[in-house]
């Protein structure tokens, strides 16, 4: 049998073994699967399609937009190419785009009634942005909504069981009663929301955006990554590691909510602790601390379900007061996404960076909050399709020329809840395990002890919740394609 027609045919057996990767939520595994079978048939528009829609599934979008271009490119009536690569733009909240490619999905397959639903959707999505943009106030004229809200005058009906706040201090007691309720799924008062929220953003503002911490010899300090809405998983690792206090500090990296559907609950219960003792606690801005992400993902919706409009406004102004990266006993960088498109980036650098706004598309900012690590030397595009991949030697001189030890960072899914990389000099945490309800990876979180801060890694899977599936608040648009 000629080599081509053998190339063909264990490029369909490679195909079939990817797929079942795919179905088992081995997203990694059918990457690279898919990756063997392009490499023996690259003119088989069906496996960059399939790649692309596995790269979806990591939210590696970037990827997946090449991925389906070139599923296009070698056949540009495969109307399989324009839906992936619609719902990966979909995904990044490029509507617009998204929009031109159902477009096309509806021109090929006229009759399908998944296009024309789709389609409808999309159409609806762009008008609604359009109206948006039509709406809003420029920037320079925009009032802080904090300064509006008065919750003093807001009264407490003589029927609420809840949780109080007696006062203004936020104690141990209320914080406790607060999570009791939530595990038992019931809501904290409005008035209280907003006295926590708005003692969070005081406190915020008037940090740097590199915020130093020092954690005396004989102490510890834990760090934990992506939390995700997983308000039943943050219960277990108090469980597992102790409450924030003075004495037991942690710093939460980034991306405390969307897509896991108690992240009002975390959010409360994170600037709780805060509020309560702000030693206790840290909390670094992630990606998902933005507009455009909460908008797609969930958090703005069960903000609406579960509170008012004011705190979606609220919410998305106290994100903009988050810190942007943290250094532990002039030791440990720590940030949600990760370093630079370009060398010489000084820590007094990420000090100077105007945070307080939505983040940026480029620049430091942006990839602080929006870039991964590569196995190769040097930088690439970004899987994201936002940000850079940064390789191990950017890591070291970075470390080098600001006399620092290690990087720790979070932002991706670990089948492990952690990954070390570029010779032990960077760690990857992630704490929401069995992320988006299926994805069966652990989580963990790093116990750092003063003065050596060795990094001891802690992992632990994920416990039960109510059944109340992740995106349940998600922009109804995006929950067709997940």
């Amino acid at each position: 049998m000629p080599e081509m027609e053998t190339n063909v045919l264990r490029g369909e057996e490679i195909k079939v073994l990817a797929n079942e990767a795919f179905k088992a939520h081995k997203y990694a595994q059918a990457i690279d699967l898919y990756t063997q079978a392009i490499d023996l048939n690259g003119q088989n528009a069906v496996y960059w399609a399939n790649r692309a829609f596995a790269h979806t599934k990591l939210e590696e979008y970037g990827s997946a937009i090449q991925d389906a271009s070139k599923a296009i490119e070698i056949d540009p009536n495969y109307s399989k190419g324009y839906y992936r690569r619609g719902a990966a733009y979909l995904a990044m909240g490029k509507f617009k785009d998204a929009l031109k490619d159902f477009q096309q999905v509806k021109k090929i397959s006229p009759n399908d009634p998944d296009a024309s639903k789709k389609l409808r959707e999309c159409e609806k999505a762009v008008m609604k942005l359009k109206f948006e943009e039509a709406i809003s106030v420029p920037e320079s004229e925009r009032h802080s909504v904090a300064d509006s809200i008065d919750f003093r005058s807001i009264d407490v009906e003589p029927q609420y069981s809840g949780a109080r706040i007696e006062g203004d201090m936020i104690t141990l007691d209320f914080v406790q009663k607060m999570m009791d309720d939530f595990k038992n799924q019931k809501c904290l008062h409005k008035r209280y929301a907003f006295q926590i929220v708005l003692q969070t953003r005081e406190m915020l503002r008037s940090l740097p955006s590199l915020v130093d911490i020092s954690v005396p010899n004989g102490k510890h300090f834990t760090v934990c990554g992506d939390v995700h809405g997983q308000f039943y998983d943050l219960m277990n690792i108090f469980e597992l590691n102790g409450l924030p206090s003075e004495e037991n500090p942690y710093l939460f990296n980034g991306d405390f909510v969307d897509r896991g559907s108690f992240s009002v609950e975390v959010i409360l219960t994170l600037f709780a602790f805060k509020c309560m003792c702000p030693s206790a606690i840290y909390l670094s801005r992630g990606n998902h601390e933005s507009k455009s992400m909460n908008k797609i993902y969930g958090f703005e919706g069960e903000v609406r379900s579960k509170l008012n409009e004011t705190f979606v406004e609220l919410f998305a102004e106290v994100f903009c007061c988050l810190p942007l990266a943290h250094v532990i006993n002039e030791k440990v960088f720590v940030v949600h996404g990760g370093l630079f498109s370009v060398d010489g980036v000084k820590l007094s650098d990420i000090r100077a960076i105007d945070r307080f706004c939505e983040p940026p598309e480029e620049g430091l900012m942006c990839e602080l909050l929006w870039s991964d690590p590569q196995p190769i030397p040097g930088r690439g595009p970004s899987k994201r399709g936002v940000g850079l991949s940064f390789g191990g030697d950017v890591t070291k001189k970075f470390l080098q020329e600001n006399k620092l030890d290690l990087v720790v960072r979070s932002h991706e899914v670990k089948d492990e809840g952690y990954e070390i990389e570029h010779d032990g000099k960077l760690i990857t945490v992630f704490s929401a395990p069995n992320y988006c309800d299926q994805m069966g990876n652990k989580g963990a979180f790093i116990r750092f002890e003063a003065p050596e801060l060795k990094p001891n890694i802690v992992t632990f899977s994920a416990v039960p919740h109510p059944d109340v599936k992740p995106m349940a608040y998600a922009n109804n648009f995006l929950r067709m394609f997940q």
